[in-house]
C-alpha cells in the first residue's frame, strides 16, 4: 500500500511560479516511476511530466521549458517545478506512483487526492 498527499498549489498570477510536492509513505521502497498529471474542469486528465527512479524525465509539450519534474528518493518525495504559469495550466494536479509486484510482474498505479492550481490572467 502505498499514500500520496500533494501540497503546494494555490492562486498565482499568469507568468509566475509555483512548486508543487508529493509525500509518499507506505511501501515506498516498491515505488517506480513517478509522475504528475492535471484535470481541468470538463477536460481529460492529461499527463504532464514523469520521472523513473534513476531521474529519466518526459515532459507533455505544452509544458517542456517551463516545469521541472524531480524527486528525493531518500525523502519519499516528488515536486514539480512551474514557470512562467499560463492561464491554461489551471487545474487539479494529481500525483502518481507506480508501484513494482515482483510476485505478479507488473505495475500498479497510486494517485494522490490532488491539489488546486488555478492561474490568473
Amino acid at each position: 500500500q502505498v499514500q500520496l498527499v500533494e501540497s503546494g498549489g494555490g492562486l498565482v498570477q499568469a507568468g509566475g511560479s509555483l512548486r508543487l510536492s508529493c509525500a509518499a509513505s507506505g511501501s515506498t521502497l516498491r515505488i517506480n516511476t513517478m509522475g504528475w498529471y492535471r484535470q481541468d474542469s470538463g477536460k481529460q486528465r492529461e499527463l504532464v511530466a514523469t520521472i523513473t527512479i534513476g531521474g529519466n524525465t518526459n515532459y507533455a509539450d505544452s509544458v517542456k521549458g517551463r516545469f521541472t519534474i524531480s524527486r528525493d528518493n531518500a525523502k519519499n518525495t516528488l515536486y514539480l517545478q512551474m514557470n512562467r504559469l499560463k492561464p491554461e495550466d489551471t487545474a487539479v494536479y494529481y500525483c502518481n506512483a507506480n508501484v513494482v509486484s515482483f510476485i505478479a510482474s507488473s505495475q500498479y498505479p497510486y494517485w494522490g487526492q490532488g491539489t488546486q492550481v488555478t492561474v490568473s490572467s
